[in-house]
């Protein structure tokens, strides 16, 4: 496996393209239940709508994406161009989505759902494949934890770049039109994930090919990739995986806002040292696989993040030097299973190859990249639903004590229950350590006897040509 360690340089470009893809959908992950509720104007149940009903038309985009991509033959390999081709409509789309025109409250409803449609579109085709690409620039179980703590990391400091910057760019490009502050400093976002994209497709490299290529439609693929087992059970844990953080993450801004009574400044830094501590937490995530097996790290922590969590709803919100420590942990915390989450993926797409003969890594990824956003729409639904629950009006100087206990919940308690069962789903999983050891060897071993075969293949096919002559 030595010839698939992959260089610093690789490990940073690779994971400077979800900075890219983050430095957007990070800022739909931290601001948009707020903006489309209190800028873009929107009724709060309306807003849990939007984000849910556009994973309807996701179900069918996805798997479409992933068997296109495994079917792209290009001279920049099978997943590696989207990130070229895709760049320039992720950026544009970003910015529309983010745009609030003058319009009736009818008109801008639709114009909210077409906009978010064509984003959500549009990271399909560049996010599956990213994500793939992961699979494919190494076999090395190690080095993908390695590369994925790199990635995480990256998207850390993208992230971190966004909290820093969106609000008081926001203020600073709009003043007192807030709409315009929003459409401009996403802008300038976009720009830079779109040339972050770039620098990504321009270092990364794919190396691993199927053992045994397979040529079978889309139909036979669709088909074979429920014949691993495994990959009905990531898919479960993606799905549980990401809801807890969004909507904790989805809830911030209220909290701070409404909760903890501060400002739009204050927000600015709590929500960064959160970034801060997500960047410890991914880089620990290496520390802790090189002397434990993934699957007990990933349980474990998600095990400590439900007490954790819990316990936060205990603490008195104005005791802000004490929050903000807190906090400032619970992210800790929160991103150390993250790179073990996506190397796990590559992982099971091994185990899926290993098991039925071929490997489908495009439909693979694209069916958790689905529940990925079906788990971001039903968080975000969640807030927006439950904000509607607990009476929180937007235009409110002052919220109602069941708004206020509303939101604490969806910050602390409700995440804090989403984080247990995640560690319930993480024990139904077996790709341990010992067994990707013997998949490795295995496929290796496949590898070599098949091109092993097709070399004595194309000789006699020489010689049956050399006698014809």
């Amino acid at each position: 496996m030595n010839n698939n360690k992959l260089s610093v340089k690789e490990k940073i470009g690779y994971g400077m393209g979800d900075a890219g893809c983050n430095i957007i959908f990070g800022a739909i992950m931290l601001f948009v239940n707020y903006f489309y509720t209190d800028i873009f104007g929107l009724a709060p149940a309306l807003v849990g709508v939007l984000l849910l009903s556009i994973r309807v038309v996701d179900a069918v985009t996805d798997p479409i994406m992933g068997a296109i991509a495994d079917r792209t033959r290009s001279r920049f390999g099978r997943f590696r161009p989207w990130l070229l081709w895709i760049a320039v409509p992720y950026a544009l789309f970003s910015v529309l989505m983010f745009t609030t025109p003058e319009w009736s409250y009818s008109s801008k409803v639709v114009y909210a759902f077409v906009t978010y449609f064509l984003l959500s579109l549009t990271y399909t085709a560049i996010n599956i494949p990213y994500c793939s690409l992961g699979s494919v620039i190494t076999n090395d179980p190690q080095e993908r934890v390695a590369c994925q703590s790199y990635r995480f990391v990256m998207v850390g400091i993208a992230t971190l770049l966004l909290s820093l910057t969106l609000l008081p760019m926001a203020d600073w490009f709009g003043g007192g039109n807030k709409a315009k502050g929003y459409q401009m400093a996403m802008t300038v976002l976009a720009l830079i994930g779109m040339c972050m994209f770039l620098f990504s497709f321009a270092t990364v490299r794919e190396r691993i090919q199927p053992a045994v290529p397979s040529n079978d439609d889309l139909k036979a693929d669709m088909k074979d990739i429920w014949k691993n087992d495994q990959w009905v059970r990531i898919l479960l844990l993606t799905l549980c995986n990401v809801c807890p953080g969004f909507i904790r993450m989805a809830a911030t801004m209220y909290y701070v806002t409404w909760v903890m009574g501060q400002s739009t400044s204050f927000a600015t830094l709590f929500i960064s040292l959160g970034v801060v501590g997500m960047m410890i937490g991914s880089m620990l995530a290496k520390v802790l696989t090189d002397r434990w097996c993934k699957l007990k790290v990933f349980f474990w922590i998600n095990v400590a993040l439900a007490i954790f969590s819990v316990g936060f709803y205990f603490l008195n919100p104005h005791a802000t030097a004490l929050i903000v420590t807190m906090y400032f942990l619970l992210n800790v915390l929160h991103q150390i299973p993250s790179p073990l989450h996506w190397s796990l993926m590559a992982d099971v797409d091994d185990y899926g190859e290993w098991k039925t003969g071929k490997r489908i890594t495009g439909i693979s990824f694209s069916g958790n990249i689905f529940f990925l956003k079906v788990g971001l729409a039903i968080a975000g639904a969640m807030v927006g639903f439950l904000l509607s629950w607990y009476g929180y009006d937007a235009g409110a100087k002052q919220q109602s004590a069941t708004a206020i206990n509303g939101i604490m919940l969806l910050f602390t308690v409700i995440p804090g229950v989403g984080y247990l069962i995640t560690a319930g789903v993480v024990r139904l999983l077996k790709v341990d350590r010992d067994l990707m050891k013997t998949i490795q060897a295995d496929l290796e071993k496949r590898r070599v006897n098949y091109h092993e075969l097709r070399d004595y293949q194309d000789i006699k096919t020489a010689d049956t040509v050399r006698k014809a002559l």
